[in-house]
């Protein structure tokens, strides 16, 4: 088949073919000539990117052309040209390509238009990281070290050293007592009374204590 989708700009690159060689076809290696018909033959295949169905217009456009007609095709470039851009395919595609040209620069004009609002909204964002963003990091970091504090305090480690101290204390407060009640600074049923409790409670944190030193062992 002609090689009838080549664009134009590639065609007006080439030299007009002299006098001399006009007889000489230019067109694609694909196309023969069949030695027992006087017109010229193609050899049967269709490039890819032509449908079944816009060959077939081509051909029947073809057909009715007289054998100068397509020799003339075939050795002259203006005249291929204006077969060329006369078919409908041809038309069809420059169409496209120029609305998709259109939409581009529409498209790009749009972009530039927005450039302002891009230059705002990067601005902002500045703003945001320096400032709005910084006390935000700060309020964050705050509130990790009251968490990790509030986790120090209530660790296992934390609540066993507490309780050490709260036994400690109670021991002490007996012994207090008991030196009192040596001294007779302190009667017999009172001494006996505030003596079992504070041991009561001296041996029940013991008891916590030694409970919960086995667990974080284990």
């Amino acid at each position: 088949m002609f090689n009838f989708w080549g664009s134009k700009e590639q065609q007006q690159g080439q030299s007009r073919p002299s006098p001399e060689a006009s007889a000489t076809p230019w067109y694609s290696p694909s196309l023969v000539t069949s030695p027992s018909s006087s017109r010229p033959q193609t050899s049967g295949q269709i490039p890819s990117h032509v449908s079944p169905g816009e060959a077939a217009g081509i051909i029947a456009i073809l057909k009715d052309k007289s054998v100068d007609e397509l020799r003339k095709l075939l050795s002259d470039k203006d005249a291929y040209q204006q077969f060329l851009h006369s078919l409908d395919q041809v038309t069809i595609q420059n169409n496209i390509r120029e609305e998709l040209r259109k939409e581009t620069l529409h498209l790009a004009r749009e972009n530039l238009e927005k450039e302002p609002q891009i230059v705002e909204l990067r601005n902002q964002c500045r703003i945001i990281r320096t400032s709005e963003l910084a006390t935000a990091q700060e309020k964050l970091n705050e509130l990790e070290n009251q968490r990790e504090e509030i986790l120090k305090f209530y660790s296992p480690g934390s609540l066993l050293h507490r309780l050490q101290d709260a036994m400690n204390q109670v021991d002490e407060e007996s012994e207090e007592l008991q030196q009192k009640f040596m001294e007779k600074d302190i009667d017999t049923a009172a001494f006996v009374q505030k003596y079992k409790k504070l041991r009561s409670k001296y041996h029940r944190r013991a008891l916590i204590h030694l409970a919960a030193k086995t667990s974080s062992i284990g």
